[in-house]
């Protein structure tokens, strides 16, 4: 080597200056890279699921003579129920369960609105009558009227805790104007009348928390505006000057107003249900949408192709049913638990447990359950409060010490479910209920005197239940669900119940099958001339008009003949006219 190819390496020290790594070393580069993928958590998550109702199965249920519309509960324990023929019910939140307290027949017309104050003293109802009724929550009675002379579309009490004045506003249907009400005062003559939209208002919240409330009209403008302590005007804690910085204008590009809006407990954050069925989380002080989750048709079919979340059959039930509810034009509410964490609302699949700060789904309740959920009220703390008009919610020391004498304090979490076209509000826990109907058939309490279709539905044996709305074989190709017409069939219906409770059609095979046309079972010989009814020998055929062979999958009572019906039944695979 020469001389000159010498002179031109470089130094030792320099050798080892240039050895060095720029930036990071390895496992600095590793542990940079790990924390970029670690995944947000939220302290004391386990404690807020924990004070949530966990059972997938309701506990209870109880009744109205109509439809179950509206459930809201109180900071004072009580839970306020409405339904479709206008009656209103109070029950009372005991330590476990509740009781019934009252009922007022308040409209002569389906409730448009049922909301309570932010202190629980005092609730409102709100008919299509156009008459709205005051409730002294705790004295449970109803302690003022008035007869607006105007068609309402909402209302919503807009004071604080510590304001002596309880005002209420109420939206105009035919108009952009927002009035406010004296709950106390006999005069329909308004307090004050507000003129801040241009189209009439659908939905109105109250932030208690910046005495501020939020209110949306028809072609989806969003509005914050204070009540009568801060004169009606603009709130001055929002940290925006125009709406034009805000994503506030989001539902004026869907052109229509969201179906529910709730406010977190700290006030810091709402969430919207819109028609479009996506759950939209807003920043309040800045007016920014921070989250959007996506619960279309479109994505549940794709998660159900992708994984099964319950059988096929059942799926294509809920999306008839579904379609339904997208009919009558309301999809349900939304409520956040006591932490502000964690929101909940209802969907095809179950009442969805969404975690807002890590984005993941904690839990379904009510996905065995076949009725479609809709309105959401939940109670969180121990009903026998030590201060009047609070619930004891105990602190995250208190939840995590080990200390027996807390224990006999337990919260009862509740979730009050209310269901598409039932007469029933339902009350999930965290009492496991998965096998309820065989460890306490009387979940189903029957407080009121029941139609002849409930009576139908409630003949009992001495084993239990005996007539069912639905029915599920298991098969060793996979589960068949059946819909039993109760009402236009009732002698079948029981006929077939009794015998599948009885264990009668176990290990049965499908003694005949045809295909593009049935397949029959339910012959116990297996050769298709045996079998026979509950009563013994055979039993008269029950027609009606609206269930005909019309469509596949239809299930019908094999014969012999006229009036010669005893265990086995066939299941159409396709339309089938001539039957």
């Amino acid at each position: 080597m020469s001389d000159t190819e010498t002179s031109k390496k470089r130094p030792c020290e320099d050798a080892e200056e240039g050895d060095e790594w720029v930036g990071p070393k390895p496992e600095e580069a590793a542990s940079a890279a790990t924390k970029k993928k670690k995944r947000k958590v939220l302290p004391h998550e386990n404690l807020y699921l924990n004070n949530l109702p966990s059972a997938e199965y309701y506990e209870k249920s109880y009744m109205h003579r109509d439809v179950v519309t509206h459930v809201i509960v109180t900071k004072t324990d009580f839970i306020i129920t409405g339904s479709q023929d206008g009656f209103i019910k109070f029950w009372k939140k005991l330590e476990v369960g509740i009781e019934f307290v009252k009922v007022f027949r308040c409209h002569l017309c389906p409730l448009k609105c049922l909301v309570h104050n932010c202190n629980g003293s005092r609730a409102a109802s709100m008919g299509e009558d156009g008459a709205l009724k005051i409730f002294d929550v705790i004295n449970f009675d109803m302690i003022n009227m008035l007869k607006l002379d105007f068609a309402p579309s909402t209302c919503e009490f807009i004071h604080g805790s510590s304001n002596p004045d309880s005002t209420i506003a109420v939206g105009d249907t035919a108009s952009p104007t927002i009035r406010i009400y004296d709950a106390h005062g006999n005069s329909i003559t308004p307090l004050h009348e507000l003129h801040l939209h241009t189209q009439p208002v659908t939905l109105m919240k109250y932030n208690a928390v910046y005495d501020t409330v939020i209110s949306c009209d028809t072609a989806g403008l969003l509005e914050y505006w204070r009540g009568s302590e801060g004169g009606y005007a603009a709130p001055s804690c929002v940290q925006f000057t125009s709406k034009l910085d805000t994503d506030l204008f989001e539902f004026v590009k869907l052109k229509r107003p969201p179906h529910a809006l709730c406010v977190a407990p700290s006030g810091l954050q709402f969430a919207t249900l819109a028609h479009d069925r996506k759950i939209r989380v807003f920043k309040f002080l800045t007016g920014k949408l921070t989250r959007v989750f996506d619960e279309s048709l479109e994505q549940v079919m794709e998660l159900q192709q992708r994984k099964p979340q319950v059988p096929n059959m059942e799926f294509g039930r809920r999306l008839a049913v579904e379609r339904e509810v997208e009919k009558s034009g309301y999809l349900g509410n939304l409520v956040y638990d006591s932490s502000g964490y964690l929101l909940l609302y209802p969907t095809l699949l179950g009442i969805k447990v969404l975690n807002l700060h890590t984005n993941r789904l904690l839990r379904t309740i009510a996905r065995p359950e076949n009725f479609r959920a809709l309105h959401l009220a939940l109670f969180q703390g121990t009903a026998h409060s030590s201060v009047p008009g609070t619930q004891n919610f105990r602190a995250i020391e208190q939840e995590a010490a080990d200390n027996p004498n807390l224990e006999q304090d337990l919260p009862d979490p509740t979730l009050f479910v209310t269901a598409f076209k039932k007469s029933r509000f339902y009350l999930f826990t965290c009492r496991d209920a998965a096998n309820a109907r065989a460890t306490d058939p009387d979940r189903d309490v029957f407080n009121e005197r029941p139609s002849k279709e409930d009576v139908i539905a409630a003949i009992d044996d001495s084993d239990g239940q005996r007539i069912f709305e639905t029915a599920t074989l298991h098969t060793s190709l996979g589960d068949i669900h059946l819909k039993l017409f109760l009402k236009e069939c009732p002698k079948t219906v029981e006929n077939f119940c009794v015998h599948a409770r009885n264990g009668y059609y176990n290990g049965h095979v499908f003694h005949r099958v045809i295909r593009q046309f049935m397949i029959q079972t339910g012959d116990p010989q297996g050769t298709g001339v045996g079998g026979e009814s509950i009563w013994g020998g055979e039993f008269e055929d029950e027609f009606h008009p609206s269930l005909r062979h019309d469509r596949p999958y239809t299930v019908s009572m094999a014969n012999a003949g006229p009036n010669s019906n005893g265990s086995q039944f066939f299941i159409t695979l396709v339309p089938t006219l001539v039957m």
